[in-house]
């Protein structure tokens, strides 16, 4: 059927105000997809005036859900001879069953969206009877009149509330008693937001809520204005556009904030944040996180701990901090519901994973009370496993347990019971993409690259531009979910048995920490990136004779044939422990060095997250491949890399006898070695 056939459309909608308010983005949907139409809304008595000046209805009619069922059928009869040709029903009533419209909700409609938020949940609904166009950049509105918004202005202007002040409104009423934050709480919180940031509180709610707000008001030292009971839903929103900040309950006042892209500030208890929780760009939410939370029942017999324990310090702060984002103009903020269960993936090599730490650190920190869980490969899993950040380490073994599709498929069922409601995924492959997909991680964010398209949110991808470093692209993806953080230090945990395991080795070859040990490490994933093994064996030599340095040389089980070149040209006794170490032992090694000299690899980053200066020679000059990128990041490490003058790298397919890699010398290594002085 052709867009222009669809003349007339049916919304059964519901009866609370807060859950109409949750379906207006599926009314902006239809109304979009279909501007000619004629729609008819059915909706609950409370939510009357939400719809009275809104020109997008060409009808309302007001649904009785405790009518007689004599009342229900004649209604049924009456909307038969409208002759609707699409019924959109998000009451799951018998209603369409008896219309003959060409697109109608499926009778008694099972809600298959369970794990998403109520607003997608709706949305969800709507796209399931109809094709519809997403894409057309739809903007929120309330259909205020002209009456409304003078009303609003002369109600200002009697409260001595001028156009340019900045205004915070307060909601601090609900529908259910257990649902609001303490009256002592909102007291101070405004109290301290109007003597620290110069600022109007005007507290807003229905009739209900006055005697609430009357009480807070007395408790307060510092004037505000009650406009409880003074507006109807259409004014309430002209007010709240007006307004710099939200803070409320979880109330139809805070899902009005969240529909019209207020900066709202919810407090949260018994119910779910990531149903019910506000759902704008640059809305926030406090949550104490409990044993029984969330409950969502009506009665506590904890006494309301959930929201008795949320403190005041902690809302002002975030309120405080949240306006200052409003004064910077920064709207690239994501949005932020109280994610319980989160799994962060990084399923490539060592150097990558250990540069993926500060943004797990960082995702603890924004998220403290959340279950956090990081999938990596089964080579990296030490880097992981015991991170005070991680409550659980998942391995994904793509080239052994899980190589088949099947098992790849009981894996993604294996995470699915897991119920996370976030993957972050940091580094973009086909199958981390397709397994947090068929997992149904409601929220999945990462790089549009490699099956990206099955992402809910997508960052462009740019890293073979290499214009920043690794670290810095991890952080962009937290970023993008509006993640703060300061901390940028890599870390790796060290084990009691790594420990144990180097004070054997350390005792086995008389070896000392009071002495000058140099670990080199010669070994690379790629031939682009191997200083010629010959040139390690000469660095020895030299520094053993100029420093009298103890050389200890690792590897990689892989790279022994290299490790043991360079060992058998070196002409004084030095520690071959190529191919003996984990990467966990390895970084109890290296944290008893004085020194690491090394390709361009992995455990550059481990020397550099345990604090042990680095020298990291480098060779390729690809963009996406270049120091700038890959280089160690500590705050004594070095890096050795120079321009040869290729018009293009090649890397590994290099046609030049990797030029750069040979161009550096032995001495220029020396040199960098002196900087350090006497080790």
């Amino acid at each position: 059927m052709h867009k222009n056939s669809i003349e007339r459309i049916l919304i059964i909608n519901l009866s609370n105000i807060g859950d109409v308010i949750l379906t207006l983005p599926s009314l902006d949907l239809i109304k979009g997809n279909f501007p000619e139409a004629k729609i008819t809304m059915l909706v609950g008595p409370k939510a009357k005036s939400l719809f009275e000046s809104d020109s997008r209805i060409d009808d309302f009619i007001i649904y009785n859900k405790q009518g007689s069922f004599k009342e229900k059928i004649s209604l049924t009869l009456s909307l038969r001879r409208c002759n609707f040709d699409m019924v959109l029903d998000l009451r799951h009533t018998a209603i369409p069953l008896f219309l003959n419209a060409r697109y109608r909700s499926p009778i008694f409609l099972r809600d298959k969206h369970t794990s998403l938020h109520k607003q997608e949940s709706y949305l969800e609904i709507t796209k399931a009877i109809y094709p519809f166009d997403t894409n057309l950049g739809l903007k929120p509105n309330i259909f205020a009149n002209s009456e409304d918004k003078d009303y609003i202005n002369q109600l200002l202007k009697q409260n001595n509330i001028s156009a340019s002040e900045k205004i915070v409104a307060v909601a601090p009423g609900a529908a259910s008693h257990i649902k609001r934050w303490t009256k002592e709480g909102f007291a101070e919180v405004c109290d301290r937001l109007v003597e620290e940031c110069s600022l109007q509180i005007i507290f807003v709610g229905d009739k209900e809520d006055s005697a609430i707000i009357r009480e807070i008001i007395s408790k307060m030292k510092k004037a505000s204005v009650d406009l409880s009971g003074k507006t109807n839903l259409r004014q309430l929103a002209v007010l709240l556009k007006r307004c710099d900040l939200l803070i409320s309950n979880d109330s139809a006042v805070m899902h009005m904030g969240s529909y019209l892209n207020i900066p709202v500030l919810a407090i949260f208890g018994s119910t779910d944040p990531k149903k019910y929780g506000p759902w704008n760009e640059r809305s926030r939410l406090i949550k104490k996180e409990l044993f029984c939370s969330p409950c969502q029942k009506a009665q506590c017999r904890y006494n309301y701990e959930c929201m008795n324990l949320v403190e005041s310090e902690d809302v002002f702060k975030k309120a405080k901090e949240m306006l200052q984002i409003q004064n910077n103009k920064r709207p690239d903020e994501d949005i932020n519901f109280y994610y319980k269960r989160i799994l962060i993936t990084r399923t490539d090599r060592i150097g990558d994973v250990i540069l993926s730490t500060p943004t797990i650190k960082a995702v603890r920190d924004f998220y403290p009370n959340a279950y956090i869980a990081v999938m990596v490969r089964p080579y990296t899993k030490d880097i992981v496993e015991g991170n005070p950040n991680v409550d659980e380490l998942i391995v994904y073994d793509k080239y052994g347990a899980h190589r088949s599709f099947w098992n790849s498929i009981k894996f993604a069922n294996s995470l699915k019971r897991k119920e996370f409601d976030l993957a972050i995924i940091l580094h973009p492959t086909n199958r981390v993409n397709l397994i947090t997909f068929a997992a149904g991680i409601p929220q999945r964010v990462g790089y549009n690259r490699k099956c990206g398209f099955l992402l809910t949110k997508k960052i462009k991808h740019e890293k073979q531009l290499g214009r920043k470093h690794e670290l810095e692209y991890s952080l962009d993806v937290i970023r993008a979910l509006g993640i703060q953080f300061k901390d940028k230090s890599l870390f790796m945990p060290i084990k009691q048995e790594s420990e144990r395991y180097i004070d054997e080795i350390f005792k086995r070859n008389n070896l000392s920490e009071q002495e000058k040990i140099v670990i080199f490490h010669p070994g690379a994933s790629c031939p682009s990136k191997r200083w010629p093994a010959e040139r390690f064996a000469e660095l020895a030599n030299r520094l053993i004779e100029k420093h009298n340095f103890r050389i200890v040389v690792v590897s990689s089980k892989g790279d022994l044939k290299i490790a043991n070149s360079v060992i058998k040209n070196i002409r004084y006794p030095v520690i071959n422990l190529s191919g003996k170490t984990t990467i966990s032992q390895l970084a109890s090694l290296l944290k008893r060095c004085k020194l690491f000299i090394s390709n361009d690899s992995g455990p550059v980053h481990i020397s550099s997250a345990v604090g042990t200066p680095v020298i990291s020679i480098f060779g390729r000059n690809q963009a996406g491949l270049s120091p700038i990128r890959w280089g160690p990041i500590g705050k004594n490490d070095k890096i050795l890399h120079k321009e040869v003058g290729c018009l293009e790298c090649l890397a590994h397919n290099c046609k030049k006898g990797f030029l750069c890699l040979k161009a550096i010398s032995v001495d220029e290594v020396i040199e960098a070695v002196d900087i350090f002085g006497d080790l």
